[in-house]
């Protein structure tokens, strides 16, 4: 694909990736795709099942795989907190999207989650806490990201708005 029609949604569980994407895609006129969906529909399994039986790095592999595979146009895309894990994933989506890290700093997050392992997380090796997952996982999306938005304190629709106003 020559140009990049797609956007490309990173950020923490809880950030709203899913919610706020489906709602912002609604906004752009774009397709939708949830790739924890697209990862449970080709496994018939949650994510947290899925994590349980092939062990995190066994989770970031069907990931990659799962994600290096998307091809699409004109569609809003939202992966999972752990897709910026793989580096192969993170550069074929960066070729084909925008890629927008949605920011939330660690006080919203932890008004915003419930337990970690029920919504299927990937922790790995020293990662015992949201503090310590968050600490990891924030310079891969800082790194990855080619616009930044900051969703504390919005709502879903509210957050939306400001991803369509950034990108005009």
């Amino acid at each position: 694909m020559a140009e990049k029609s797609n956007l490309v949604l990173i950020g923490m569980p809880g950030a709203g990736k899913s919610s706020m994407g489906v709602v912002a895609a609604k906004m752009l006129g774009m397709d939708f795709i949830d790739c924890d969906l697209l990862i449970q529909g080709r496994f018939g399994r949650t994510l947290a099942r899925i994590i349980d039986e092939a062990g995190a790095e066994g989770f970031i592999e069907i990931e990659n795989e799962v994600l290096r595979e998307i091809e699409c146009e004109n569609t809003l895309i939202a992966t999972g907190g752990s897709a910026v894990y793989s580096e192969e994933a993170m550069a074929h989506l960066q070729s084909i999207g925008t890629v927008v890290y949605l920011q939330v700093s660690i006080e919203e997050l932890k008004e915003r989650l419930g337990e970690l392992a029920e919504r299927g997380v990937v922790m790995r090796g020293d990662c015992h806490s949201l503090e310590d997952l968050y600490a990891e996982r924030l310079p891969l999306y800082e790194r990855w990201a080619d616009i930044t938005i900051s969703v504390d304190n919005t709502s879903i629709r509210e957050a939306a708005e400001t991803l369509v106003n950034t990108l005009q």
